[in-house]
């Protein structure tokens, strides 16, 4: 029997990258609505108090206005708890102005593949894969062993969802890499005694079977930077 529910989602619109934006895009109250509308699929209206939401922003002033803005709903929708954590903090990237032009493909995509190495390879010269699931792995085991919460809504990105489901998938230290996030998905966990099932993941509501997908988010942020910087093919 699986007593406890995860909707481990994407921020919408909120991915930011050193030299790519200046700041992580502003928290709008719609995307807080959504949030709160997966919540209404997930959980009773009537046992909000056994609900908790844990919030990632990639910059505190954005983390801080995430928060007020959850802070503000957070009686009409009646949950228990909501904050930030800062161990699920997305990966963190360094500076993209230090990359060399040829390496920019490697830099943005490398981290997302399937080599036997990945802990040991660094997001856009920034954090390793490792030191990211040094810090996340911990933080989401811990979550699992608070029992004061029956549902819970995750709201991270897509290098932290990759190491939280590749952990629950293998019950292991398993980066999925090549396991697809694209923005505002929803993945569902059911949490067991003992047991960690993966119902659903990187389901997307505007594009159900991702009918007209052919690039990863990576490669769109790449080929958004290379336009950016007037960059070529890579």
């Amino acid at each position: 029997m699986y007593f406890m529910k995860i909707a481990l989602m994407i921020g919408g619109g909120a991915f930011a990258l050193a030299g790519l934006a200046a700041q992580a895009a502003p928290v709008s109250p719609l995307e807080v609505k959504i949030e709160l509308r997966v919540l209404d699929f997930i959980s009773e209206p009537a046992d909000r108090s056994a609900v908790a939401v844990l919030y990632d922003r990639d910059h505190p002033a954005s983390a801080e206005e995430a928060a007020g803005i959850l802070r503000a709903l957070q009686d009409s929708a009646g949950l228990a708890r909501v904050k930030i954590a800062p161990r699920l903090v997305e990966i963190r990237s360094g500076q993209l102005a230090t990359i060399a032009h040829g390496q920019l493909r490697a830099a943005f995509t490398g981290a997302f593949s399937a080599t036997e190495d990945v802990e040991s390879l660094a997001f856009l010269g920034g954090e390793t894969v490792g030191a990211m699931m040094d810090r996340c792995l911990p933080a989401f085991d811990d979550l699992l062993a608070d029992p004061s919460w029956r549902c819970a809504l995750l709201v991270l990105h897509g290098g932290i969802n990759r190491a939280l489901l590749g952990h629950a998938l293998t019950g292991g230290r398993s980066f999925l890499g090549r396991l697809e996030q694209s923005p505002a998905c929803i993945n569902v966990l059911d949490i067991g005694a003992d047991d960690v099932v993966v119902r659903a993941t990187n389901l997307v509501p505007t594009q159900w079977l991702q009918e007209r997908e052919r690039f990863t988010t990576m490669e769109k942020l790449l080929a958004q930077y290379l336009r950016g910087a007037g960059g070529g093919n890579q």
